[in-house]
């Protein structure tokens, strides 16, 4: 039958062309995967002693309504338009080509030194078990590990990604379950009722920049959801997978992130000085190591260092994925080295993958030499890159819903139709463009810290750079609505 063809024939690499062997459960556990990490496990702790129960609660609330809004606009269009290039492909299609060169840059340098990242904290990990063991080796291993997963196939990287999210889903769900029971007086002890919602200066605790504070911190906790979006180009049968993953991620991220914080508020007082640490070598106090303690789970800390073990290789794992395929796409685009965007015969680019593990080897070194200031400063740059993406990620899918309409087609030819357009791409670029602002919101507003201000703000003049630099060289200007490309596959220029 006609049918059974094409998705015999999807599902091969042809030339150039990636596979699309990603199932629909890949797709949701890469996007779940990607958003639930440390800054649930350890770093949610400190957002409750900034802000208290009640403005930790509406931050992560706000920003998951935020979220929401982005992936409703990243799931219209990558339904319709399944590229592996994503939000970078919607940039240079219907922003411009010189905005579209910088999303795909901006995303893949965030991406590659977030690996270097997620290498540093899994070293940080071991010592826990291992501390007489160099770092280095075991980041060497972990490196080895991802680039494997990678190497082999897109499947073999879903199936990774799969059990790694896997362990962290049962985990948080288990941690609900006990963290409801002991609200309730049936685990732990007698019920600890509204007494830490009432505590002192509870639930709100100082002011407007507690709760902008804590902003920040979600915003970041929240990155990795888009990774379906790049997921897209290598998915089975992206126009029924893309919306199901889209719809079904989103509330189970925020069930988990607001229950999540729900039950720690309830549980453990916001003055406990336990919370203030966010660092991912604090597991042994990690609210939810406190919370399972008190329930009575055995070696609790052993447990959470495993599954923080296992968070920090999966967010890796997506890491070099996501980077690599953008890196692909970059080459397709014309705008980086054509051999970035060879395959081999099981449809994986080695050539980027090979490209992007060395970026992130190298900058990892980068954590070893002297101070490791170099270190911290790409980590610093690469910060609001996830951000910017997300920027693009709303004006992309105005500017595309716009040219959709203007050049004759209807909405029922979509796959997927946003909710709320075009408020939600615009209340998303309003939102998202605060977060971009407040991040150092004390060194800006209040202290006027020069070096607080660069270090924190450094990725915007940067990614200006490559806009204007490519706008100079290239002579490109903005897209108009009616001429902007809505084909349905990606191009391939060799």
């Amino acid at each position: 039958m006609p049918g059974e063809n094409s998705d015999n024939n999807q599902t091969a690499p042809s030339g150039n062309r990636l596979e699309r062997g990603l199932r629909a459960r890949h797709l949701m556990m890469i996007a779940i995967g990607g958003a639930i990490g440390t800054g649930l496990f350890v770093a949610s702790g400190a957002t409750i002693s900034q802000a208290g129960p009640g403005g930790a609660l509406l931050a992560y609330t706000v920003i998951g309504a935020m979220v929401f809004l982005l992936m409703q606009s990243l799931g219209e269009m990558a339904a319709y338009i399944p590229v592996a290039g994503s939000f970078q492909t919607y940039a240079s299609r219907f922003v411009s080509p010189s905005f579209g060169f910088a999303i795909g840059w901006n995303y893949w340098f965030n991406w590659a030194i977030t690996v270097a990242a997620e290498l540093v904290a899994a070293a940080l990990v071991m010592r826990y078990w291992l501390p007489e063991v160099p770092s280095w080796i075991w980041s060497a291993i972990f490196l080895a590990i991802l680039f494997v997963l990678n190497y082999l196939s897109a499947r073999a990287f879903g199936e990774g990604e799969f059990w790694f999210a896997a362990i962290k889903v049962v985990t948080v769900i288990v941690f609900l379950i006990v963290g409801v029971a002991m609200i309730l007086g049936i685990l732990g002890g007698s019920s600890p009722g509204f007494s830490n919602w009432t505590l002192e200066e509870a639930p709100f605790v100082n002011g407007f920049g507690g709760i902008l504070a804590v902003f920040m911190i979600a915003g970041f906790s929240f990155q990795g959801t888009e990774l379906v979006g790049v997921a897209a180009g290598e998915s089975e049968h992206p126009e029924r997978d893309i919306p199901r993953a889209i719809h079904a991620v989103f509330w189970r991220i925020m069930l988990f992130y607001v229950g999540a914080i729900a039950v720690i508020g309830f549980l453990i007082p916001y003055t406990n000085p336990n919370l203030l640490d966010s660092d991912v070598s604090a597991i042994a106090i990690s609210p939810f190591t406190i919370i399972f303690h008190k329930a009575g789970v055995l070696a609790a800390a052993s447990v959470m260092n495993a599954v923080i073990l296992t968070s920090i290789l999966s967010a890796g794992n997506s890491g070099l994925y996501a980077s690599t395929r953008m890196l692909y796409a970059l080459a397709h685009e014309g705008i980086a080295p054509a051999s970035f965007g060879k395959v081999n015969r099981r449809g994986v680019p080695v050539n980027a993958l090979l490209a992007t593990t060395a970026v992130g080897a190298f900058c990892f070194l980068t954590s070893l030499i002297g101070t490791g200031s170099a270190y911290t400063w790409l980590v610093n740059i690469s910060g609001l890159s996830g951000f910017i993406a997300w920027l693009g990620i709303a004006w992309s899918h105005y500017r595309f819903r716009k040219a959709f309409l203007a050049q004759g087609h209807t909405l029922d030819e979509l796959p997927f139709a946003a909710r709320f357009f075009p408020f939600g791409p615009i209340a998303a670029l309003a939102l998202c463009s605060i977060v971009v602002i407040g991040q150092n919101y004390e060194a800006l507003f209040v202290t006027f810290d020069v070096w607080g201000i660069i270090s924190s703000y450094l990725t915007i003049p940067i990614f200006a750079a490559l806009w204007i630099g490519h706008r100079m060289v290239s002579g490109t200007g903005f897209v108009k609505a009616t001429e902007a490309d809505l084909s349905r596959e990606s191009k391939l220029r060799f």
